[in-house]
């Protein structure tokens, strides 16, 4: 009897320790019991029927990357690309991912490829150049559409490379310089049309201010002249004679400074002519 007890007590313990089941923490295993899907096992401790359930699969549920793949893609202007891209997903559905497709990365692969045709065939070549961001969101979320059928989520897609045949490329390089031509001319145009400008500023400024000038010096001789009746009304021949004598002083000083100095006779009853000036300014 005790030996019939510890045997049996040693497949229990051995039946016990088969059903117990520790999932890594990036993997799902999918259960089968007598071959039809039971459940799946998430990541830690789990539990399954010794003898009648078994780990059919075990599946990673990490993020993974497509390799690199090339594809031959005519533009709607008819060019002739070949698109280089890789896909990043991960499995969300282990149940999916095992039942619903059998070579799950090579399913991927051919939906990716018809998406990039699809997309980029409708669109013009400088479209695909400038607009790469707007195709992988495109190509994302057609390829997020086709793959939840089968348990994948799609992360992320990107456009590595887009080339072109060689008389594309000539094309293409023509474009380019007859661009930066035309750039060059805007700039020097623009460069000539903006010192025309400062030009004519700079001749307003300068006329604006020799007007500024000889207006104050018209004011001047104003102030003078009118100073000058003032005197002739007020203070009379005193006044007269005092500025007279002050020009004669002037005028003399500068003949003085003169290197072709000249003897000049100035007349001796200036008074007496300047009597009539006196009488006009009174009127």
């Amino acid at each position: 009897m005790e030996i019939v007890f510890i045997v049996a007590s040693t497949l229990a313990i051995i039946l016990a320790l088969m059903g117990v089941k520790v999932v890594p923490q990036s993997e799902n295993y999918i259960v089968e019991r007598f071959g039809k899907y039971t459940k799946t096992l998430k990541a830690g401790l789990n539990f399954i029927t010794p003898l009648f359930d078994r780990v059919a699969r075990k599946l990673s549920i990490l993020e993974r990357q497509l390799p690199e793949k090339p594809h031959d893609v005519i533009t709607r202007d008819n060019v002739t690309i070949v698109i280089t891209n890789t896909i990043f997903f991960k499995i969300i559905d282990a149940a999916k991912a095992t039942y619903r497709i059998q070579n799950l990365e090579s399913a991927i692969n051919n939906a990716v490829t018809g998406t990039v045709r699809s997309i980029v065939g409708s669109i013009e070549f400088d479209e695909v150049q400038s607009h790469r961001d707007e195709i992988n969101k495109k190509i994302k979320s057609s390829l997020e559409e086709t793959c939840a059928d089968w348990g994948v989520d799609i992360t992320r897609t990107e456009i590595l490379d887009v080339d072109v045949d060689e008389n594309t490329k000539k094309a293409m390089q023509q474009q380019i310089n007859a661009e930066r031509e035309r750039r060059a001319t805007v700039m020097a145009a623009e460069g000539k049309k903006r010192s025309a400008e400062l030009n004519a500023d700079a001749e307003l400024y300068v006329a604006q201010k020799t007007a500024d000038a000889k207006r104050l010096l018209a004011d001047a001789d104003a102030y003078t002249t009118k100073t000058i009746a003032e005197a002739i009304n007020n203070e009379g021949e005193s006044a007269i004679q005092f500025e007279i004598q002050k020009r004669q002083v002037d005028a003399i000083g500068q003949l003085s400074g003169s290197n072709n100095s000249k003897i000049i006779l100035l007349p001796t009853d200036i008074i007496s002519a300047l009597s009539s000036v006196k009488s006009f300014f009174k009127k």
